[in-house]
């Protein structure tokens, strides 16, 4: 296929799709799209671990790794320990969340205890997010991406000296400007119907709008924001895309690490069954709707704090609702939630990961082909 994503990247197709799960990565790789892990959370060891896997079951495939990584490194916020994000935490956002559990039947004892993994947050300062790059060139990644603003010039310069293509999220026509700026080599689009973190402006309106603003920068673009067919992939490219980036489509797959309670609510949800929240992260990211986004948005609710801080009380919520949902308890599975986009409304099955790749080629063959039947008439 005649793309730039396909050329910059050696790859057949320009579906790209973001994961936690390596299996999808790999998969979609090796089916001929562009895998990319996301290493939020991950130390140079774990993530070492993870892309040893990929490496062995791409088939030599190229793929990619996305990072949460500021772009001052020297914010107060950055520079916190474990401990003093901890000590952070207001006591009436730790109360609100504790009673919040208890009304589920949850028990919140030990709620706050270990309240951060080791390794967590270290990727938000400029040694940790160092040491993770190093894991990640240390094996054959041909791209990085920064979620998370323009890539600091420490991320771009290691990943020119190692030959990888340097990648970023943009929400809103500025981000798009400041990229340019910075040099880098390919910026996904994301509109509001993306899930996790999201801007407020649709995918139909913002890609052209960004694709107008960059056109003299050489970037390649990408498009995201609940594209989870083909077809949503052809009308991306007519608006002068390159490629797309997807996520949500991913996590009802029959690969997906993706919690089963939280499957089985996507897979019957609607479009409408989304909310964008700042009660995950501190940041607005669209999730699905759950007892949990409803607390946060109720009246009495505490707002949410700033990142890191919200991530650090969802995180210590999560991991008793997470655990319990599993058991099949009542109440945790009401407030079990996940990130996930408008798309969610069309993911109706559970599919494996290749079939996905080998619907998104048919239906994006088809619609093009709609579109050349037209002109010809």
């Amino acid at each position: 296929m005649k793309s730039r994503a396909c050329e910059l990247l050696g790859i057949e197709f320009p579906l790209f799709a973001f994961s936690h799960c390596r299996d999808v990565v790999a998969e979609v790789s090796a089916a001929g799209g562009f895998g990319v892990l996301g290493a939020v959370g991950h130390s140079p060891k774990s993530l070492d671990i993870e892309l040893s896997w990929i490496d062995e079951h791409c088939d030599g495939k190229p793929y990619g790794v996305d990072l949460l990584v500021p772009t001052s490194m020297d914010s107060k916020e950055a520079a916190l320990n474990r401990q003093e994000l901890e000590d952070r935490i207001p006591f009436d956002h730790k109360r609100y969340v504790e009673e919040l559990l208890a009304r589920h039947n949850i028990d919140t004892s030990d709620l706050w205890d270990d309240v951060m993994r080791d390794g967590v947050g270290d990727n938000m300062r400029k040694t940790g997010a160092d040491a993770v790059l190093e894991a990640a060139f240390s094996h054959p990644v041909k791209m990085v991406v920064n979620a998370l603003g323009v890539p600091p010039d420490f991320m771009i310069e290691r990943a020119r000296a190692n030959d990888v293509v340097v990648g970023a999220l943009a929400g809103a026509k500025e981000h798009a400007s400041k990229h340019a700026d910075a040099g880098i080599d390919l910026i996904i689009v994301a509109g509001t119907e993306a899930g996790g973190h999201c801007g407020e402006v649709s995918t139909m309106v913002l890609v052209p709008e960004v694709i107008e603003e960059i056109k003299d920068s050489g970037m390649v673009v990408l498009a995201a924001g609940g594209i989870v067919t083909g077809r949503q992939m052809a009308a991306c490219m007519a608006m002068g895309a390159d490629g797309v980036w997807t996520g949500s489509v991913w996590l009802t797959t029959a690969e997906a690490e993706t919690l089963q309670v939280v499957k089985e609510k996507m897979l019957v949800a609607n479009s409408r069954q989304t909310v964008r929240s700042r009660s995950r992260t501190g940041k607005y990211t669209r999730q699905l709707r759950s007892a949990w986004t409803d607390a946060w948005q109720a009246e009495e609710s505490p707002d949410p704090l700033p990142m890191p801080l919200q991530g650090v009380v969802a995180e210590a919520a999560f991991r008793k609702i997470n655990q319990l949902a599993q058991a099949n308890h009542d109440g945790a599975k009401q407030l079990a939630n996940y990130f996930v986009g408008q798309g969610v409304g069309l993911m109706n099955e559970a599919k494996s990961v290749r079939t996905v790749v080998y619907e998104f080629m048919e239906d994006y063959a088809s619609a093009t082909e709609r579109l050349i039947n037209m002109t010809d008439e």
